[in-house]
This record gives C-alpha cells, sequence and structure tokens, in this order.
C-alpha cells in the first residue's frame, strides 16, 4: 500500500511518518482480496496555532479509493497519536463492512443461479429422489 502523507500547520516529524506507515499500513491486510493495488492519503494538521488553546488541537484524516467507492475518516483528539488510531480504526471498520457487502452481493447472486438452474422433481423417475441414500439402504 503506498501511503501519501501530508502535513499541515506543523513540521514533518520522522517519528509520525513512521507511526503512521505502521497503522494505516497495516490496514492492507483487509485490502488484500482486491487484487489490486491501493492508495492512502492521510493528512495530519493541528486546528490551532496557539500553544494550549482549545481541548482537542491535532487532526487526523485519511481517505483510502477503493472500487466504487471512497473510504473516508477524520478524528481529532489532543494527542496526534490517539488521532491517527482513532482514524485507523474508523478506516478498518468501514472496509470490513464495504468487504461484507461485496460478499454478500457474490452470495446472492450464487444462490440466484442456483435457482434458475434447479431440476424439477418431475424430471426424475428413480426412487433415490424421493427417498435419500440412506433411507433407501436402511428401509426407513
Amino acid at each position: 500500500m503506498k501511503i501519501t502523507i501530508k502535513w499541515t500547520d506543523l513540521k514533518p516529524i520522522e517519528s509520525i511518518e513512521v507511526f503512521v506507515e505502521e497503522k494505516i499500513g497495516g490496514l492492507e491486510k483487509f485490502l488484500k482480496y482486491l487484487g489490486t493495488a491501493v492508495e492512502a492519503w492521510v493528512e495530519v494538521s493541528r486546528t490551532t496555532k496557539h500553544h494550549k488553546r482549545g481541548e482537542f488541537v491535532y487532526r487526523a484524516e485519511a481517505d483510502i479509493r477503493l472500487p466504487n467507492k471512497i473510504v473516508r475518516a477524520e478524528a481529532i483528539d489532543k494527542d496526534l497519536r490517539l488521532a491517527i488510531v482513532r482514524v485507523k480504526d474508523e478506516l478498518q471498520q468501514q472496509i470490513k463492512t464495504y468487504k461484507g457487502s461485496k460478499e454478500a452481493k457474490t452470495k446472492r447472486g450464487a444462490r440466484l443461479a442456483k435457482k434458475m438452474t434447479a431440476v424439477a422433481p418431475e424430471a426424475f423417475t428413480s426412487r433415490e429422489w424421493k427417498f435419500g441414500k440412506r433411507e433407501k439402504d436402511e428401509g426407513i
């Protein structure tokens, strides 16, 4: 996964870059089923330039573009690392929901295909259709 970090009202900090790579890069295991290269855009910023003004000072947001959907999360916190962790958790939940909906659509299509190809009971003349194999062998 390619991760692009944008710094707003902050100087780039190497330890935060490594932290973002670790946390957001960890979401790649949820995206392996896509089979395509995925990019993530992360923006890290300060909400105020005053040293201790307000309760929440740091903001983190991230976008991941999936096929037919953009997954986006945003968090504001007094600690930058906590904001990044909250963004990761929200993105993870949205990716799982997306994956579940894709699997549900696939299963729904498979059910429909099975229903359309089912053979009518009148097409069978043998006794095995009316009775199962166990019932036939054991005489139940």
